[in-house]
């Protein structure tokens, strides 16, 4: 496969707005979702090109075994992103996509490459404060009965749960490393009525970034309040990710 065949098989989207794009928005998906799951790019004006993390195991990569360690998927991420941060740009990560976002930050400032402009980390505990309750290992009928398909079908939730046991594994195996903070300003994003995470959780973000710092909630949301309000997360990316400037 060809370094650009690699590139357009992790970053989808990528190119899409080669002729209007001004910057760029990297985005990744929570545990057992893949590209498709968002549509922001629908709700971002033509001069940001948003490129969706598509990880494997999932959607047009099904036949790839799924990873399951964060620092696996951070080193095969990272000097992919490197070789795309000729526009500026920017991370939205939500759940596991926030620990993902945030790992591969700090591992492309070791790469001595341009940072992102600003983190945009949702639904997501700050690094190194413990997990609420350890899914991983649960048994196939347990974490069925804890995960968040929606409306997918019994047959394919049935298909879907060894990449979310995989994705879980990857979030509740993972083990913070103290470094100094980030210079990009953090955006933490979150549901009101997300029960998973709370106030305090989502404040401690503040200690991982020496820039500009913000928590926003969105009022009445749950957990996976992104699919739905994507008008509403792009309107709030837009206003500190603007077109220009």
């Amino acid at each position: 496969m060809t370094a650009g065949a690699v590139a357009t098989a992790w970053l989808r989207g990528l190119g899409s707005r080669e002729l209007t794009a001004q910057r760029r928005l990297f985005v990744f998906p929570h545990a057992g979702a893949g590209a498709s799951a968002y549509r922001l790019a629908a709700y971002l004006p033509d001069a940001v090109e948003v490129c969706t993390i598509q990880l494997p195991g999932r959607e047009n990569r099904l036949a790839e075994p799924a990873l399951t360690s964060l620092d696996d998927a951070v080193a095969a991420l990272a000097p992919l992103i490197a070789d795309h941060t000729d526009l500026p740009y920017a991370f939205f990560g939500h759940s596991m996509g926030s620990l993902i976002a945030f790992e591969t930050a700090r591992r492309l400032r070791a790469l001595g490459t341009r940072l992102p402009d600003r983190l945009f980390l949702s639904g997501m505990r700050a690094p190194g404060l413990p997990d609420r309750d350890l899914r991983h290992t649960l048994p196939d009928d347990k974490l069925l009965a804890t995960a968040e398909f929606g409306d997918v079908d019994a047959e394919l939730q049935e298909l879907l749960l060894p990449l979310l046991r995989a994705d879980l594994t990857l979030c509740e195996t993972y083990t913070h490393r103290a470094e100094a903070p980030l210079p990009c300003p953090l955006t933490v994003l979150a549901g009101s009525d997300d029960e998973s995470v709370g106030g305090t959780e989502l404040a401690g973000w503040r200690e991982h970034t020496s820039a500009d710092f913000e928590l926003h909630l969105f009022p009445g949301a749950p957990h996976l309040y992104v699919r739905g309000a994507e008008r509403q997360l792009a309107e709030t990316i837009t206003r500190t990710f603007p077109e220009r400037g």
